[in-house]
């Protein structure tokens, strides 16, 4: 068995062995709400794990104790609970998938599994639930500019979309999802690239603290790599060098040419030199071609799988995770999207795996996740999991086929989908009418062609047509 082989069975057993020891603890227990943190500077939002909603980071108290960024009131009440037992709310998605019917490893036991995580569990376990953890795993996002409008994406989180929202003001779905004053109101709404943000200078301040313990770093955006802030952490890895830690930035790797030259020629002898363990990129695309371009409008898919290929060519140990939010558009030409992704690790994953894929749930917008889908569609699902099993067995598994962990992934989507709906008939009515106003809308002003681009789905396009006109007929009785 290959050391790609066993980095696979390694990963999963990892989680069932730490299930067992996180259950001993409480059965609530996930060590991911010490160890990991994602902090939205833009917005002083915070969350731990990618499954729980944002919370506000409270100012007061911010610039004397910078760590609470991560250590927020809400966290530690979060703590509390998972020691005590309790299931806290936001964390659903976790428990919709251990209460599903067989025997499921969920995202707590992943999480909690991975080595960054697994180092804390005696601290931990040993300390208070109150006590100001140092996390291991760090993922921030200094600056909303992007150059992208992901139809799921919104306002206060993409710089094109706010521009489009000022012009043309928000979608008309009946949920506010892109409306700039209700993001006002909920206080989504990030700090102006001109105005002092003291979430940054907390950031910078804490830095140092954070750094040395750091297992994984990971930006974000908008989009990192057009922000200065991203050269300024590599600039601090040039110059400390940290052989541990395990650096990673998402994109959606479009950007202008200048842009792309500017961080290939700074990220290879960063990695070549061994300033860092090792470099991930994830790049964000959830499908294939030209549906992948109507998702992430301004995509240009070509130009962005040719920058995956120099890149893979140029920082020859650097690694690549496509990062597929899977919605209710990437159903039907997930497929095809797959074999892109095989074909590209059976040329470039040569002495080990370089080449990856991640397919985490779109929760929100509602209308765009695979929740609104009729049972129809889980056709296309098992199609793409049976697809993928064949690749498994066809190909050598340990650098070419599926990997464990993404099968068991996507089986687990499967098995969402398949499972008991979380949204009543009543809101699954209104998301797809939403869905039918805003894609609607999304043509009219985008010049975009949903029928065209996506002939598939002429048959859930009618249904969520038929659900807008009758809510429509209600609201007007």
């Amino acid at each position: 068995m290959s050391e790609e082989k066993n980095e696979q069975s390694g990963y999963v057993e990892r989680a069932v062995e730490m299930r067992q020891r996180l259950n001993q603890v409480s059965p609530s227990f996930c060590l991911a709400k010490w160890a990991q943190v994602s902090i939205h500077l833009t917005t002083g939002l915070t969350q731990s794990c990618y499954h729980p909603p944002t919370h506000k980071i409270p100012l007061e108290g911010l610039k004397e104790n910078p760590s609470q960024l991560h250590n927020t009131p809400q966290k530690i009440e979060e703590r509390r609970e998972m020691k005590s037992g309790t299931r806290p709310k936001g964390c659903e998605y976790c428990w919709r998938i251990e209460d599903a019917k067989g025997d499921h490893l969920s995202d707590r036991h992943y999480r909690s599994g991975e080595p960054w995580a697994a180092e804390m569990f005696d601290e931990v376990v040993a300390k208070p639930f109150d006590y100001p953890t140092v996390p291991r795993y760090v993922e921030v996002n200094f600056n909303q500019a992007c150059n992208l409008k992901c139809s799921y994406c919104s306002p206060h989180l993409s710089t094109t979309w706010a521009k489009e929202i000022r012009k043309h003001g928000a979608y008309p779905t009946e949920t506010p999802h892109n409306d700039m004053e209700s993001l006002k109101k909920s206080g989504l709404m990030p700090i102006p690239p001109n105005e002092p943000n003291p979430y940054v200078d907390a950031f910078w301040e804490w830095w140092p603290t954070l750094y040395p313990t750091l297992k994984t770093f990971r930006m974000t955006g908008g989009e990192p790599l057009i922000d200065p802030n991203t050269y300024r952490v590599l600039d601090w890895i040039q110059e400390n060098p940290n052989p541990e830690l395990e650096l990673a930035i998402t994109s959606n790797f479009s950007m202008k040419p200048e842009a792309l030259e500017k961080f290939l020629s700074i990220i290879a002898p960063i990695k070549e030199k061994g300033h860092l363990k090792s470099f991930m990129l994830f790049v964000s695309v959830d499908t294939i071609g030209e549906q992948a371009e109507y998702i992430r409008n301004g995509l240009d898919f070509n130009y962005m799988w040719s920058n995956v290929e120099r890149y893979l060519t140029e920082v020859q140990t650097g690694m690549v995770t496509f990062i597929s939010t899977f919605n209710n558009l990437s159903v039907v030409r997930f497929k095809d999207f797959y074999d892109k992704v095989i074909d590209l690790r059976a040329r470039h994953n040569t002495n080990f795996g370089r080449v990856y894929l991640d397919t985490p749930i779109l929760r929100y917008p509602i209308w765009q996740s695979i929740y609104v889908l009729p049972p129809s569609y889980l056709a296309y699902m098992y199609q793409t999991q049976f697809h993928m099993e064949e690749k498994a067995s066809q190909l050598q598994p340990d650098l070419y086929g599926a990997r464990d962990t993404e099968l068991n992934r996507f089986r687990r989507l499967c098995s969402v989908m398949a499972g008991e709906n979380p949204y009543s008939d009543e809101e699954i009515q209104l998301h797809r009418g939403n869905f039918f106003r805003f894609f609607s809308e999304h043509d009219r002003r985008r010049g975009t062609d949903f029928l065209k681009t996506f002939p598939e789905m002429e048959d859930f396009w009618s249904l969520c047509q038929d659900a807008a006109k009758q809510r429509d007929t209600n609201r007007g009785q």
